[in-house]
């Protein structure tokens, strides 16, 4: 099967990152045997970046996953991938970041990671997992510090590049007021029905990429959205293009925003040599 290579942005860091990356979280996941394979078969077919979160449950399978894909020889060396995990909030506290890095790298059976965010900006008492039980387990959140505890993981080679996710223009600003190492990237919810202008231009004025999660809208999740791809507009330029809604999207949207995909983009990666091919 031909192998899709997918474009390329160099951050502020230098380092490089691909432009499509596949997500690996989900309200419903299947066992960890079957996310590994699903993984496999996205290196084979040419995903070379993918996002993680120690809250998804996902960096072990993922490791695993980046292991047989070396000893298969899908890739030459780990260098070839793109890894991006996130801090979750329990542990948005200068002394709590490394340690919480470490278990990553743990899990991820990785020396270290190309991308490393802060998940949320707000601190939560341990145990806390997602949104819904974030309001009433608020701490103290100390953003400054945290981003120098994010800064000594980099200086130590543990993160290539660091950066933070749903930030907005206020919080990210007090970061660079202050920062040593500026944020890389803000991943973002993004789309075409929430297309967060303003932030996109702070970030382009700041240096900052943006990443943008559930660009399709996480369709069929608990937090998704059908205005995506059933969009009236974007369904009648797919017809006329004879393309997916999906690779129609990926391709209108500015490709200085980086897309976080789902499975059902990666499947039909399978069958598509042409994603950033398209005449509109």
């Amino acid at each position: 099967m031909e192998c899709n290579k997918i474009p390329e942005v160099i951050l502020n860091s230098g380092h490089r990152m691909p432009l499509i990356a596949m997500g690996t979280v989900g309200d419903h996941l299947p066992p960890p045997e079957q996310l590994i394979s699903i993984y496999i078969d996205a290196i084979a077919i040419g995903y070379r970046h993918f996002d993680t979160a120690s809250i998804y449950d996902t960096e072990e399978p993922l490791g695993k996953a980046v292991a047989k894909a070396l000893e298969l020889g899908l890739i030459n060396n780990r260098d070839e991938l793109f890894i991006t995990s996130k801090l979750w909030c329990t542990d948005a506290d200068h002394d709590l970041v490394l340690p919480a890095l470490k278990e990553t790298l743990r899990k991820l059976d990785l020396s270290y990671v190309d991308l490393y965010l802060i998940h949320w900006p707000v601190r939560v008492t341990k145990g806390s997992k997602y949104l819904e039980s974030l309001n009433e387990n608020i701490l103290p959140f100390d953003i400054n510090a945290t981003w120098k505890g994010m800064e000594e993981c980099c200086e130590l080679g543990l993160a290539k590049s660091i950066g933070v996710s749903n930030f907005s223009c206020v919080k990210l600003k007090k970061i660079l007021d202050q920062a040593t190492i500026p944020p890389t990237v803000n991943q973002v919810e993004l789309n075409i029905s929430w297309q967060q202008e303003k932030l996109l231009e702070f970030c382009r004025a700041n240096g900052v990429h943006i990443s943008a999660w559930s660009p399709l809208g996480s369709h069929g999740s608990y937090w998704g959205s059908h205005k995506v791809l059933e969009s009236p507009v974007l369904q009648n330029i797919a017809s006329a293009k004879e393309k997916s809604v999906a690779q129609v999207f990926i391709y209108i949207y500015p490709f200085d925003a980086h897309k976080f995909v789902l499975e059902f983009v990666f499947k039909f990666l399978m069958y598509s040599s042409d994603w950033f091919k398209m005449d509109i």
